[in-house]
């Protein structure tokens, strides 16, 4: 999505991502069983070691994908694939794998994680309109035109009201 699109900006602090990580691990918890999660990065890191440690799950691994600059989405670029380790574990569909992520935007890296492991189950914290079909458990759905800011892309700074013409 590019800045032009984006006109609602969504700040989301560090408190409130915590509480909607952790209702992600509570749709998660009866939904396994999993046998290893795999965290999309970056943001899916931090969702990832919430949910991981409210459900119990100790074989993590990570599917390094890039396709933002900041506020522009780009070409998808797999940079490190899921481990032959944690594939087997799910076998030749992915059965068995938990993958989180922070967002579900376009669907551009769900459908690499389908391609990759097609029965896996996806989850994020926040899902799009676009996105939304292509996971399976999500917690909170944002506008397409809505710009998530998370709370390590953010610092803390003054905000002027809505009245004066701030979004």
């Amino acid at each position: 999505m590019s800045e032009e699109a984006a006109q609602k900006p969504f700040p989301v602090s560090w408190d409130q991502f915590h509480r909607d990580a952790r209702a992600l691990a509570w749709r998660l918890n009866g939904a396994g069983p999993f046998r290893a999660l795999v965290a999309v990065t970056r943001g899916g890191l931090v969702p990832a070691a919430i949910v991981a440690r409210e459900i119990g799950l100790r074989m993590i691994d990570t599917l390094c994908v890039a396709s933002y600059a900041h506020t522009t989405q780009g070409e998808m670029q797999v940079l490190k694939n899921i481990s032959d380790e944690v594939k087997k574990l799910g076998g030749a569909d992915g059965e068995g794998l938990l993958v989180v992520d922070d967002l579900v935007d376009t669907g551009k890296t769900a459908r690499i994680v389908r391609e990759i492991a097609p029965k896996a189950h996806i989850a994020a914290v926040y899902a799009k309109p676009m996105g939304r079909p292509l996971v399976d458990t999500f917690i909170t759905e944002v506008s397409q035109d809505t710009w998530i800011f998370f709370p390590w892309d953010t610092g803390l700074s003054f905000q002027p009201p809505i009245r004066d013409g701030a979004a």
